[in-house]
């Protein structure tokens, strides 16, 4: 459930900073995104009940008053900025006017042409203005102030000083309209292009949006095709495509052969085959075949919405790393004002010169930004998160970005990780019985199992006739158990079987596979050995890995001499490798790592590794990874190539960076810029272009994290 809300006061990227704080303090949220440019809102609920009284006292309360708008959020036809562009236009030509007046033809000092600066002035104040005094107002009732405050009391005290002047020449030496004026337009110009550059960071979620078509052919019982609004579509439909189509659901191939392209979802640029049985994505493309799909999910239950929500649940999120920003920005604003008052008595007292010192207090108020602490951390997680978007990385919030930058030692789960996931019969197998009967008991039981053994064993016996199952049931990181004809069959691991009594040592070969048997109560009836194949660049990829110092680790649930020669040939101390864990094994594994002081990465891929997932100080889940994975991990990588753990490593810390980066100079400029100012070193007009270029600067270090490359 959504709720769209109109909200006034919002005057820059840290109002909406503020107003999104605000909203995501209700425990009833999950997420919301705010649009600066149309003043609006959209939060999405945990559940069906909403709580928008308590939204609109949160926001009232934050000094952002609000209305629940009845329709959904309309499409943004507005340019990017655009709420900006009068203050930049009428404020650019009375500025740029005054400036050529004063500084080319020397006409300052005219008393005409004071009156004349406050007539075009004026209007300058007061509706370009307006969007200043509003925010300060609204901050001002609830006993806060933010940037709008300084803004208005700098423009205001050098526009009622100058009027003063007007009826009091011979108290004033000269009248400043035109830096009342340019304070007004240099920061108004500074938030237009500030709206620009943070739109351009935005733009992964906004491609994604466009991924998803609105219309889909639908496939009737009588063969006909329809072409109809995915709205409408249920799972269970068919839907036709055709080479060229974007794919609008998730959906399974029911009919025909093709390769998709998938790189807007997981960066991969090669085509992926697609047959009976494969799974497509909504926002892919179907490249050069005719397709009959069966939908399974469509609308926000489709991967590219989930895609979607991670990465805006990113760039809503804020980072520990912040914190510090935060406090110092909360009692920042009372600070520059007791600054300004101090260097408005320190000239008039010290050097009567009270002039001086009322134009010196106003660079004062206009140099301080408190919107460079503000950006600091959320344009750089906004960019990154956007950039891993693009690359098929999806990074969960800030604090996992924070993560990254501690973590010592990596432990990868074996199968599906490091291996292709699609192991295979490596040896013959050890028949201790008919073999037609093996076979027949192998399909009934492996059949049902998603496991990659048991579909490994359920296509080897794809040709038998399948014996009815009776209370099958799966015995995670064990195997298969049911009853046969009133007899107990299992199959699965060697340890297990030899834990309920079974003899399993009639395998005497050497293998580097696993083996799985097959037992009727304590009778063994086969063994199998099965081999996933590692990946082609594993090697390569662990090693770029203690490039960056991390310990490596592997973690798998096959014999330890099993385990022990995979490790090795990838390269891995035989004390980094362990081998015939079961799941609830990998927590006490990550745990132990933790003990010895290592800050752990778990890399996984499956409904077993949650755990171990939520126990790491950092969880990975890679491509294909099940939902409850997903929802474990920190980090989502959709690429099929393991390249992309080491990517999405370098990815994060150079974020983490850039967020340090940020807040140093956000600290470094205010504690540098107001001195100068209160000394008159710096005029107004240069403060205020200062300011701006302060909050540029941030946005700017951010959006580099776009072109971020991999390459070294």
């Amino acid at each position: 459930m959504t709720t769209t809300l109109h909200v006034d006061g919002m005057t820059c990227q840290n109002c909406v900073r503020h107003v999104r704080d605000a909203i995501l303090g209700l425990p009833s949220v999950d997420y919301a995104k705010v649009d600066l440019d149309k003043a609006q809102a959209v939060v999405k609920w945990k559940t069906d009940d909403s709580a928008e009284e308590e939204l609109l006292k949160a926001l009232e309360t934050a000094g952002y008053p609000s209305q629940i708008l009845s329709e959904s959020p309309s499409e943004n036809t507005k340019s990017v900025g655009s709420g900006w562009i009068f203050n930049v236009i009428l404020g650019g030509v009375v500025t740029v006017s005054l400036m050529l007046a004063e500084w080319c033809f020397g006409l300052g000092s005219q008393s005409w042409f004071c009156w004349t600066s406050f007539l075009l002035v004026l209007p300058v104040q007061i509706f370009c203005g307006a969007r200043f005094y509003r925010g300060a107002w609204s901050q001002l009732k609830i006993g806060q102030s933010n940037m709008d405050t300084l803004v208005a009391l700098g423009s205001s005290a050098a526009f009622l000083f100058s009027t003063y002047g007007l009826f009091f020449p011979s108290m004033v030496t000269h009248t400043y309209f035109m830096e009342a004026a340019a304070i007004i337009t240099l920061i108004s110009v500074g938030h237009w292009l500030e709206s620009i550059t943070s739109s351009h960071a935005a733009q992964a979620v906004r491609q994604l949006l466009t991924l998803a078509p609105a219309t889909a052919r639908r496939l009737n019982e009588d063969q006909t095709e329809v072409e109809v609004s995915v709205a409408t579509l249920i799972p269970g439909n068919q839907v036709i495509l055709r080479p060229g189509d974007r794919i609008p659901i998730d959906g399974i191939v029911s009919e025909g052969q093709s390769t998709v392209d998938e790189s807007m979802l997981t960066g991969e640029s090669i085509p992926i085959e697609k047959k009976s049985g494969s799974l497509l994505y909504t926002g892919t493309i179907n490249t050069n075949g005719r397709l009959v799909c069966q939908v399974q999910a469509v609308g926000e239950s489709t991967s590219l919405s989930q895609i979607i929500a991670v990465v805006e649940r990113a760039q809503n999120s804020r980072a520990d790393i912040q914190r510090l920003a935060d406090r110092v920005s909360s009692i920042f604003v009372p600070i520059v004002v007791l600054c300004a008052v101090a260097t408005l008595l320190a000239w008039g007292f010290g050097w009567n010169s009270w002039e001086k010192g009322i134009i010196s207090a106003v660079a004062v108020l206009i140099v301080a930004c408190p919107c460079a602490m503000g950006l600091a951390t959320p344009a750089a997680i906004m960019a990154g998160a956007n950039a891993g978007a693009k690359r098929g990385i999806l990074i969960r919030d800030g604090i996992a970005l924070e993560k990254t930058g501690k973590i010592t030692a990596i432990l990868f789960d074996k199968t599906g990780t490091l291996t292709e996931g699609k192991p295979q019969i490596q040896e013959p197998p050890l028949y201790l019985t008919d073999q037609r009967t093996v076979l027949r008991l192998v399909k009934a039981m492996a059949g049902p199992s998603r496991h990659p053994f048991s579909q490994a064993l359920a296509a080897y016996a794809d040709a038998a006739i399948p014996f009815v199952v009776e209370n099958w049931k799966e015995e995670s990181g064990s195997g298969v158990i049911g009853q046969v004809e009133g007899k107990t069959i299992r199959l699965g691991s060697l340890i297990w079987l030899k834990s309920g009594g079974v003899n399993t040592s009639q395998w005497t070969k050497e293998t580097t596979g696993s083996l799985l048997g097959l037992a009727d109560n304590e009778k063994l009836l086969a063994i199998f050995s099965l081999e996933d194949p590692l990946k082609a660049n594993a090697t390569l990829i662990l090693d770029k890995l203690r490039n960056l110092n991390l310990d490596v680790y592997m973690v798998s649930g096959d014999q330890l001499i099993v385990a022990q020669r995979i490790g090795q040939s990838l390269g891995l101390q035989s004390d980094h490798i362990f081998g015939g864990i079961r799941p609830e094994g990998k927590v006490d594994i990550v745990k132990s790592l933790q003990v010895q002081g290592k800050r752990v990465a778990f890399v996984g891929d499956g409904i077993n590794d949650a755990p171990a997932l939520t126990q790491a100080d950092l969880g990975i889940a890679v491509r294909l990874a099940s939902d409850v994975a997903k929802e474990s991990a920190d980090i989502i990588l959709l690429k099929a190539g393991l390249e992309a753990v080491p990517e999405a490593l370098h990815l994060s810390r150079r974020t983490l960076l850039t967020i340090r980066q940020n807040l140093f100079w956000a600290f470094f400029y205010n504690i540098a810029a107001v001195p100068i100012a209160a000394l008159g070193f710096a005029s107004p007009i240069l403060c205020a272009v200062a300011m701006g270029l302060s909050d540029l600067f941030l946005v700017g270090n951010s959006i580099r994290l776009l072109w971020w490359s991999n390459s070294r």
